[in-house]
């Protein structure tokens, strides 16, 4: 997510100059064709303006879509926030007995190696996914960088025997949270806390699954792919024909306007092809790129909220943005 006011003229240009360089030199193209051929290889603007008024429509119902995906994860990891730390006060409040402190920052650890392993499988690429741009340190590119890093962080927080366990389950966040129902039961039986607070700590447990589908449901569906492929075809299909469009209005003008009205053209390609490949970029919003949803900022931040409330002086510091980027 990118954090600063606004994105630099620069730096959008350089994230989608590519229409505009290649509409230029296509423009270019069909202009000197035209002179060259003394032919008038033009089209009625008329037409051409009809069917870019139903591209600029069909690329909003896009990107308004698309915008839904990413608004609904952030609403996700806000219930995950605000029911994070309910647990972790629920915990604090409720487990009393021996050895209460080493049971508090147990069960506590156990929620955030629950994060972890939410966050890193969120993270795993998808097929229809965008695989250029990824940001390697929070999205690792194989299975295999995967399972090793998010492996050396759940040892930080839970046994070794948890650990070995969870690898050879397919849902690492789902058998974790499995694991930590039974340990309530447990501690329930042992007398820490007492049947009604069991099924309060239970409901959070309850919540924190259905956090975990929403998030997995935006992961594992992708944005319908007839609506997002038909969006670019028909955004590239109206911007083959935009140069004959431009040549019929330059036509009899002065030969200075002829020769603009190439630049014009790829000016109003690059217009089309940014707002379709915003909406592409908004689809996924666990993919680990630049306009990802910072679920590993948010996880620090509960995470730093819980360490807080178990006392601990030695907490992690919250994650910094890298040039304006905050993962």
């Amino acid at each position: 997510m990118y954090i600063k006011r606004r994105y630099s003229f620069w730096m959008v240009i350089n994230w989608s100059k590519w229409p505009f360089i290649i509409g230029v030199i296509y423009s270019y193209l069909i202009c000197t064709l035209s002179v060259l051929l003394e032919a008038k290889l033009s089209l009625p603007w008329g037409p051409l303006t009809v069917i870019g008024i139903a591209v600029a429509f069909y690329l909003g119902f896009k990107n308004n879509s698309s915008y839904e995906r990413t608004w609904e994860a952030r609403k996700i990891w806000g219930a995950i926030v605000n029911n994070s730390r309910t647990f972790g006060a629920a915990v604090l409040a409720f487990v009393q007995g021996e050895n209460t402190k080493e049971i508090q920052q147990e069960l506590i650890y156990r929620h955030i190696a629950w994060m972890t392993a939410l966050r890193h499988q969120l993270r795993l690429p998808r097929t229809w996914e965008h695989q250029k741009n990824r940001v390697k340190l929070y999205a690792p590119s194989t299975s295999e960088d995967f399972h090793h890093k998010m492996e050396s962080e759940l040892k930080e927080l839970i046994s070794n025997n948890e650990v070995n366990y969870l690898k050879k389950k397919t849902n690492q966040a789902t058998q974790i949270l499995k694991i930590q129902s039974e340990k309530l039961q447990k501690y329930r039986d042992q007398g820490y806390f007492e049947d009604f607070r069991h099924m309060e700590l239970h409901q959070l447990i309850k919540s924190f699954y259905e956090d975990q589908g929403k998030a997995e449901r935006i992961k594992n569906f992708p944005f319908p792919r007839q609506y997002a492929s038909v969006a670019f075809w028909i955004t590239l299909i109206f911007s083959i024909f935009i140069p004959f469009g431009m040549n019929e209005i330059m036509d009899g003008k002065q030969d200075g306007l002829l020769w603009f009205a190439p630049f014009m053209s790829g000016l109003i390609i690059w217009v089309f092809f940014l707002m379709e490949k915003i909406g592409d970029y908004s689809e996924n919003p666990f993919e680990g790129t630049y306009n990802d949803v910072p679920i590993t900022n948010i996880s620090r931040g509960i995470e730093i909220d819980l360490r807080q409330m178990l006392d601990e002086e030695n907490t992690p510091p919250p994650t910094s943005d890298e040039n304006g980027f905050l993962m």
